[in-house]
């Protein structure tokens, strides 16, 4: 059950979701934010509307000190903001306390991506003809072959997939939907899931909660995000890649190998529902190692001076 937030917050979140049609994830997110300030403040003997910068600051700072991913801190800073901008235009508060705020800059990271032996050897793992294995197979298929996000692949119905089109209708962020190619292994996968594999385990299940739902788990339920984060793990864990690796490292290796082999960034950004080509551009940084070899490989001088020293 979610627990009510102070009448001008619920407004704030309710003019998102209806005016700005922000994606249910992101309400719950900032939900979730907000409601751990306004705890905060009540500790304080504090309101909303009465909150000062100084609140704030000491909010976001304790946030940093708890060693929060700085993702996190910065969409904490967004949603306090978001929430004073709302109220003062409503004409809740007089004032913004976030207005002299210093902004949570997130750092631009390189994603983590796998080499193709380790996508083989990974997408290899779940080799048994059982339901499980097979829809293991289609889960790690489908998020390699496509590169759509975790939420998006649990959210796909029977109805999207187009094995004639060889296309599959994703829904992503902000409920805006988008084409995505099916490629061989991925059909393929996906084919002996739907076809077989996917009947004869809701067969077993003890209830079918969506039966229109692409993949579902042994209950009978639509697997969730955390189901299939546990199935990339536990065959990740197998082949013995890295314990960092997810099912959204899927999603970088698939755009990371596509570009490496000449794909488009523009290609690229469609196919993973990116709103700025900003956001697929952080794919075409290299590492330091790659950036030596092609170095010394391209470089007219570079045999030279490797030969000096």
């Amino acid at each position: 059950m979610t627990t009510p937030l102070p009448a001008p917050a619920e407004e704030y979140l309710s003019w998102l979701a209806v005016e700005r049609g922000r994606a249910t994830a992101t309400l719950s997110a900032y939900r979730r934010d907000i409601a751990g300030f306004v705890a905060y403040l009540e500790g304080r003997h504090r309101t909303l509307e009465a909150a000062s910068s100084r609140d704030l600051e000491a909010y976001l700072a304790r946030a940093q000190r708890a060693e929060l991913a700085p993702a996190t801190v910065a969409r904490l800073g967004s949603a306090l903001r978001g929430l004073y901008g709302f109220l003062l235009e409503e004409g809740v508060t007089e004032t913004d306390p976030t207005a002299l705020l210093a902004a949570r800059r997130v750092g631009t990271r390189i994603p983590v991506v796998l080499t193709e032996d380790q996508v083989d050897a990974l997408l290899a793992d779940p080799a048994g003809d059982e339901p499980v294995d097979v829809r293991d197979r289609a889960v790690l298929e489908l998020l390699y072959g496509t590169g759509m996000r975790v939420s998006e692949l649990v959210g796909l119905s029977l109805g999207d997939v187009d094995f004639d089109e060889e296309l599959v209708r994703v829904t992503g962020k902000g409920d805006k939907q988008r084409l995505v190619p099916l490629g061989r292994s991925a059909a393929r996968a996906l084919h002996a899931w739907l076809g077989s594999a996917r009947p004869l385990l809701l067969e077993g299940a003890r209830e079918t909660r969506d039966a229109h739902a692409v993949f579902c788990n042994l209950r009978g339920h639509r697997l969730t995000r955390q189901g299939v984060d546990l199935v990339v793990r536990r065959h990740a864990r197998r082949v013995g890649l890295p314990a960092a690796t997810s099912a959204h490292t899927l999603r970088h290796t698939c755009a990371t190998h596509m570009l490496a082999r000449g794909a488009d960034v523009r290609v690229i950004q469609e196919l993973l529902g990116h709103a700025s080509v900003a956001t697929t551009q952080r794919y075409t940084k290299v590492s330091p190692a790659h950036l030596i070899e092609a170095y010394r490989s391209a470089h007219p001088r570079a045999g030279d001076v490797a030969a000096a020293t």
